[in-house]
């Protein structure tokens, strides 16, 4: 079955670390952009960063996760990382990853995605 799973979602103080893992099932995810999106209660869903490593490996991040925020891939486990340093309180969010055919953060280009994994920094 073709899947996209998040984990390594939980709660977290201000300043702390978390690393979100998204595995792929049934399809190879380095065919695809891979994005994180993020959705707070209330809110719209929100692009985070992207990677892109068909030919050589690309990434890009939204200004406010710029320098805090990392993406990586594990070829070997089919999956993708977003590792989340410094986090802060308005980066709580229900987090998602999602696979496109073009490098970007144009949601109207992800058509796969998964469940979402809770994210939440609180003190």
């Amino acid at each position: 079955q073709v899947q996209l799973v998040e984990s390594g979602g939980g709660l977290v103080q201000p300043g702390g670390s978390l690393r979100l893992s998204c595995a792929a099932s049934g399809f190879r995810l380095d065919s695809y952009t891979v994005g994180w999106f993020r959705q707070a209660p209330g809110k719209e869903r929100e692009g985070v960063g992207c990677i892109n490593s068909l030919r050589y490996t690309r990434t890009m991040y939204v200004d406010s996760v710029k320098g805090r925020f990392t993406i990586s891939r594990d070829p070997a486990k089919n999956t993708v990382y977003l590792q989340m340093n410094s986090l802060k309180p308005e980066d709580t969010a229900v987090y998602y990853c999602a696979t496109a055919q073009w490098f970007g953060l144009d949601r109207t280009n992800y058509d796969r995605w998964g469940q979402g994994t809770q994210v939440t920094v609180s003190s």
